[in-house]
This record gives C-alpha cells, sequence and structure tokens, in this order.
C-alpha cells in the first residue's frame, strides 16, 4: 500500500504516539518484564532440548523449563532471603539492646591508634567517650528508623511485589513457547540491514547471558568464601555480610573491598592482627583471585568490552534502575559500542568502493610521525 508524503508523516506520528502511550502502559511492570526476557534467553536452549525430549511438544517443553528455573532459581533465592531476614532480626535486636556495646568497642579501639590518628580524631571531636556515645546513637537511632520504615515499606509492597513475580512468570513461560515467534516478528519489523539486525539481536543474548551468569556466579562465589572468611573469623552475622558481599560484588574491582577492609581494620584495632592478617590475605588472594578469573572468563569474554566501560556502565545503571541496572548498563554499553563499529565498518566500506583511501586526523598524524 502506497502512502503520500503527508500520510507518511502522519502515520509515524501516530506510531509514536501509541509506542509512548504503550511505554508508558508497561512502565509499571517493566522489571518483570526484564527479568522475563533476561531468563528466558538463558533458558532458551534447556527449553529446546526439554521439547526435543517431549517429542516437539512446545507447550509442555515452555512449562517444564519454568518448572526449572523455580526450582534452581527461585527456590534457593526464598530460603536465602528467608535466613537473612532471621540473621537480620538478631542484629537489629542486638542493635535496640546494646548487645553490641558499640559505643564502648569503638572507644577502646581508639587506644589501639597512632597519635597522628587520634589527633585526626580530636579535630572533629572524637576523641571523647560522652561525644562519641551520642553521636553513635544518633546514627544508630536514625539507621534503626530507615531500617523500620524499609521494613515497612516491604511489607506494604509485598502485594505488589507477588503481583510483579505473578506477572514476570506469566510472561516467562509465553516468551519460552513462543519466543522464537516473536524474536522474528520484531525481527522482520525493524527497519534495519539484515546484517545490522543479526548484529544487534546476537549482541543483545550475549550480553544479557553472559552478565546474568557471571555476575551471578561471581557474586555466589565471593559471597560464599567472603561469608566462611567472617565466619572463621569470629565476625557476627557471617550470612548477613556474606550476602552484602555478594550484591556489592555486581560493582567489579572494588565491590567486597568495602565490606572486608572495614572488617579487618576491625580486626586490628582490637588486637586481632593475626586473623586481621589471614583475613586481609584471604580476599586479596583467593577472593580476589576468583574476581579475575572468573569475571573475565564469564563476562568479559563474551561482552569484549573492556574493564574500565563495564565498571562504569555497571554503575550508572545501578545508580539510575537499581538492581536491574548491573544488566541495563552492560548491555546499553554494548549495543552502543556495536552500533558505531558497525557505523564505522560501514564508512569504511563506503570509502573503499569509492576509491577514497583518506584516513582519520590521528592515522594521518602517526603516519607523518614515522615518515
Amino acid at each position: 500500500m502506497l502512502m503520500g508524503k503527508t500520510s507518511k508523516i502522519l502515520f509515524a506520528l501516530i506510531l509514536a504516539l501509541v509506542t509512548l502511550a504503550l511505554c508508558s502502559i508497561l512502565r509499571p511492570w517493566f522489571s518483570s518484564l526484564l527479568w522475563a526476557v533476561i531468563l528466558a534467553v538463558i533458558f532458551y536452549k534447556t527449553k529446546i532440548w526439554l521439547s526435543r525430549a517431549t517429542g516437539g511438544r512446545n507447550g509442555l517443553a515452555a512449562l517444564l523449563t519454568l518448572l526449572v528455573i523455580c526450582l534452581i532459581v527461585f527456590t534457593p533465592l526464598a530460603i536465602i532471603a528467608s535466613s537473612l531476614a532471621r540473621e537480620f532480626n538478631t542484629v537489629y535486636q542486638n542493635l535496640q539492646t546494646d548487645n553490641a556495646n558499640i559505643a564502648r568497642l569503638f572507644y577502646e579501639y581508639l587506644g589501639y591508634l597512632p597519635d597522628w590518628a587520634r589527633g585526626l580524631l580530636a579535630e572533629y571531636q572524637l576523641d571523647n567517650l560522652t561525644d562519641i556515645r551520642s553521636k553513635l546513637s544518633e546514627v544508630a537511632m536514625k539507621g534503626s528508623q530507615y531500617a523500620a520504615g524499609s521494613v515497612l515499606l516491604i511489607s506494604k509492597n509485598t502485594f505488589g511485589l507477588a503481583v510483579g513475580f505473578g506477572v514476570m512468570l506469566y510472561l516467562l513461560f509465553f516468551f519460552l513457547k513462543d519466543g522464537a515467534r516473536l524474536v522474528e516478528l520484531a525481527f522482520k519489523a525493524i527497519p534495519l540491514e539484515n546484517n545490522m539486525k543479526y548484529r544487534l539481536f546476537a549482541r543483545f543474548a550475549a550480553v544479557a547471558r553472559a552478565t546474568v551468569k557471571g555476575t551471578v556466579v561471581v557474586a555466589v562465589v565471593q559471597g560464599a568464601l567472603g561469608g566462611i572468611a567472617f565466619y572463621f573469623a569470629g565476625i557476627e552475622a557471617s550470612l548477613l555480610w556474606g550476602a552484602l558481599m555478594a550484591f556489592l560484588s555486581l560493582i567489579p574491582a572494588v565491590g567486597t573491598a568495602l565490606v572486608w577492609i572495614p572488617a579487618a581494620i576491625y580486626l586490628f584495632a582490637t588486637g586481632m592482627i593475626i586473623k586481621g592478617l589471614l583475613l586481609t590475605l584471604w580476599f586479596v588472594v583467593v577472593v580476589g583471585l576468583s574476581d579475575n578469573i572468573l569475571r573475565p572468563l564469564l563476562v568479559g569474554k563474551d561482552i569484549r568490552m573492556p574493564d574500565w566501560l563495564i565498571l562504569i556502565t555497571t554503575l550508572g545503571g545501578l545508580s539510575i534502575y537499581g538492581i536491574n541496572g548491573f544488566v541495563i548498563g552492560p548491555m546499553v554499553a554494548a549495543l552502543f559500542v556495536t552500533c558505531w563499529n558497525y557505523f564505522y565498518q560501514a564508512d569504511q566500506e563506503k570509502r573503499r568502493l569509492n576509491g577514497d583511501d583518506s584516513k582519520v586526523p590521528a592515522q594521518q598524524e602517526v603516519t607523518e610521525t614515522k615518515r
């Protein structure tokens, strides 16, 4: 069907408006939609294998894949969340009853500090027990209020979380069942060259698989290693600290250090020098080695982006999109790099066909320098 110029402009405007309207409608379910797509991409090969095993029954294979995902992903998460809730409650009760004796312990640490450190604390009026107790009590009260408010907020949003989880499972089933057809329809609808569409789709799938798979494996390994180290070091709430380190490991290079460095300082300050040294060696050598081996192997290999770009896009994604950002950040960066690489290659091919051998300024400068 042919359309005139005015009709094309009007149709493009209508298309843009209805697309924006649909995006605004889907916005409350963005997280459910995102994770349904990601899990469908990750477990699609499992669904294909089950489809062959069930004699080509696509719906049954999708349902079995969904059950597998619930068994190996959501069930362990529920168990860990329950354990963390109990441990957090214990820590919270200790803080409320002052069993932790935060102010007294902190004041004792001052005796282990060098003169220059105590002088620095004196400048900020932190060398007096009364002032320290007052400041710590204020911080503890604010922290308790924040924690209580967070728990209340989570309780209020329990229904919303349950509905979002149900929507995610519902979408995941149909993405597994009809994923190939949906990708084919999207592939035909996108007005780009086939080569570019293949690159973008392949890049999206590779980054989604690598980011989630690699990040989750690294988080589990580092959280487990950190929790074990804290347990043997005699640090209370080792499971809670291990979970925190697992979450912070989403930040490449510096994540777990935000937890174990203060813990090592605590051990040194209380006179447990051997434990402090062993804890430091454990995290620097064992945990650091696991990060340097697993992350490039599981994430960097498939994403093929420099570590610094993965770091800043992960941090940016987390700051804007929350927990979803550790996938969205690297994914946007990977698609950005793919688009610019395609643009560069297309431009170079056009120059070659036109017989234009001109170089970019940097290349010209290097050539002239060599001469």
